[in-house]
């Protein structure tokens, strides 16, 4: 069986961050494990709080799983700050994993800075270069490349920008653009979908990104993986799963469910 790790925040509601990850892996069959780095206080209505886990508790839960059961791939979220970022830095150049994803949480959809700058050049200029590829949306990939970003072409030209300059592969989300996500590994490989009228996609990137990285572990080439991920994440979008008050998750688990009449 493969394992997969996942490198992220903690959301109690069960929709995003490390219970996401871990649930699109098991949907997709691996065996996952988690290094926690925040514990967010959180609901389908929002985020109230957020717990940074101390450095050197993230590092000894790195080192626990990396020591015993070394991960076939693994994807990295909620960095949080300068400290983790070292922290995670250090694990990847020390353990090199294989098929390493960073879904780069800089920058929400609606625009709403999420690191501080800092941190997001850390997060540039070491984990960057150590991933496999990166994530981001297109807001994130704005503030990346400073480049005006408003339909296919300008979301080439932004992925290429990032992989020529730190060597990654670059999932690029463009769901709230244009309904179109854009894999560029030197060549670009555009995923167009049709947009779903369904407010309920808490967690998305946190899906998309995990499922690349099993993917990944899974097949081996990248365009079959980024295809893969984009598949599986428009259809757990598309299950039109209804839970929670506010903007509820995805159904991981449709695939399993398609031929149930209680759900």
């Amino acid at each position: 069986m493969k394992t997969f790790l996942t490198i992220a925040g903690s959301d109690p509601s069960g929709g995003a961050g490390i219970q996401a990850d871990m649930k699109t892996a098991a949907a997709l069959g691996l065996y996952s494990m988690s290094v926690i780095t925040a514990v967010t206080v959180q609901n389908t209505n929002g985020v109230s709080d957020v717990f940074y886990i101390p450095p050197e508790t993230v590092r000894a839960q790195a080192e626990a799983v990396f020591s015993d059961i070394f991960p076939d791939c693994v994807k990295i979220g909620m960095c949080v700050n300068e400290d983790i970022i070292s922290v995670i830095a250090d694990i990847l150049n020390k353990y090199k994993p294989k098929n390493v994803v960073l879904d780069t949480v800089l920058v929400s959809s609606s625009g709403k800075t999420l690191l501080s700058p800092t941190a997001a050049r850390l997060m540039e200029s070491a984990l960057f270069p150590l991933s496999d590829v990166i994530t981001p949306n297109v807001p994130e990939a704005r503030y990346l490349t400073g480049l005006h970003i408003e339909d296919e072409h300008g979301m080439e030209r932004a992925a290429e920008t990032l992989y020529t300059k730190y060597g990654c592969a670059v999932m690029l989300k463009g769901g709230h653009l244009n309904g179109c996500d854009l894999f560029y590994d030197g060549h670009a490989h555009f995923y167009k979908h049709a947009i779903i009228d369904n407010k309920n996609t808490h967690g998305t990137g946190c899906t998309l990104s995990s499922a690349l990285a099993c993917s990944l572990a899974l097949c081996g080439a990248a365009d079959r993986a980024a295809a893969e991920a984009v598949d599986y994440t428009t259809g757990a979008i598309a299950d039109g799963m209804n839970i929670g008050h506010g903007a509820g998750p995805l159904n991981h688990l449709y695939r399993f469910m398609k031929d149930r009449q209680d759900f």
